[in-house]
């Protein structure tokens, strides 16, 4: 899954650099988006009992990005298991690597005990394999 994200100003440092914080963002809003499109936004996983924080995340920046670039964000799972996913997010700037992360997230129902989401959410298991590297 691919996303893209334009640097606004606001995003920027006083040198005019954009800011390591946004990249975080930036891989929230790609993951959001590429469930939200395969139909697996967090508001139907919530209603079906499921919540999926985030347990860690790295970020490795390579190059800079400035005002008004844009970032393409290429999605994938890097890892799977009953009961975690670790998203691996790949951004590029005009063809060069920018920053490369991940993010681990687990899957807990509404009384926060761990759930098997292959079990649990079959067809959200099937697009994340899907993902995989």
């Amino acid at each position: 899954m691919n996303y893209k994200h334009k640097i606004q100003y606001y995003e920027t440092d006083k040198q005019g650099v954009t800011h390591h914080s946004n990249y975080i963002r930036i891989m929230e809003e790609t993951r959001v988006d590429a469930m939200e499109q395969m139909g697996f936004g967090y508001e139907r996983m919530e209603e079906a009992g499921i919540v999926s924080p985030v347990m860690g995340v790295t970020c490795d920046y390579k190059r800079p990005t400035t005002f008004p670039d844009i970032i393409e964000v290429e999605l994938s799972v890097a890892e799977l298991t009953k009961l975690k996913a670790r998203f691996a997010y790949k951004m590029t700037c005009r063809g060069k690597v920018v920053c490369l992360g991940t993010s681990l997230h687990c899957f807990l129902d509404a009384t926060g005990r761990p759930v098997a989401i292959e079990d649990r959410f079959p067809e959200f298991h099937q697009w994340l394999l899907k993902l995989m590297d």
